[in-house]
């Protein structure tokens, strides 16, 4: 592994995993519980900027973030990337390469990430024994796919300015549920890079997009990244409606 990854053994316990007392998430049973934790195999240290799975390579292991941000993305010959998601605590990485046989995309630390490193051998014994713990897999892929439908709607229908407001309350949205950021706010840990590869819009109309929303005292820009200062006013512009909350699954 490259210098800013480090597999290391297991620092945080399942049966203290933090992920397990937020209301987000659904717990698991004493049963499922042990088969977590025999699946587990270390943790995956990573930091700001480096790659946890590439486009084409093949995958021999799943993963949970536990902490930070990540985004996934796929890119063309030339070099231009679409972000098309991002990985937050309790999402499950490295799915697609399990089923498929190699990644269809990359996923990079958008911040320094812990993963949860587990094997994907007992993915196939997860669906032999444990039902519940099988439909959940099952069910994230779907929410996934539900998400990617509505980023593919943003980027193909909303004006730039409603797709800047979308991002973001999609991202805050997301972080706020995960524990990443609380209601006041902290920097969402992105570039405007970021925000143009994920939107589809060069970096000048997204700098000029940004603007607009600085001035509307709606954003604020630094150096960390970008600072919500009125959701639900990003909310009304961005058409944005968040689901109704109820726990998710994670593994």
């Amino acid at each position: 592994m490259g210098s800013n990854i480090e597999w290391l053994p297991t620092q945080v316990p399942c049966g203290s995993c933090p992920l397990r007392v937020r209301q987000e998430f659904r717990d698991f049973t004493e049963v499922e519980l042990e088969f977590i934790k025999g699946s587990k195999r270390g943790e995956l240290h990573v930091a700001k900027g480096g790659t946890i799975l590439e486009e084409g390579a093949a995958n021999q292991h799943l993963y949970t973030v536990l902490s930070g941000w990540g985004f996934r993305y796929k890119t063309l010959s030339d070099g231009r990337r679409q972000i098309v998601n991002y990985a937050m605590p309790g999402d499950l990485v490295g799915l697609q390469g399990t089923v498929m046989g190699e990644m269809q995309h990359s996923v990079e630390a958008l911040s320094p990430m812990v993963l949860c490193i587990f094997e994907r051998a007992k993915l196939f014994m997860l669906f032999e024994g444990f039902p519940q713990l099988s439909f959940d897999v099952t069910w994230i892929a779907s929410r996934e796919e539900c998400m990617l439908d509505e980023n593919l709607l943003a980027v193909g229908r909303r004006t730039a300015v409603e797709k800047v407001a979308y991002l973001m309350v999609f991202l805050l949205s997301r972080s706020i549920k995960t524990g990443l950021l609380g209601r006041s706010g902290v920097d969402i840990p992105i570039t405007q890079q970021h925000v143009a590869d994920t939107l589809g819009l060069s970096v000048v109309h997204t700098n000029r997009t940004i603007r607009k929303l600085v001035e509307r005292k709606l954003i604020s820009w630094t150096d960390g990244g970008c600072r919500i200062l009125d959701a639900e006013r990003l909310a009304l512009i961005a058409r944005w409606e968040d689901p109704i909350p109820r726990p998710r699954p994670f593994l």
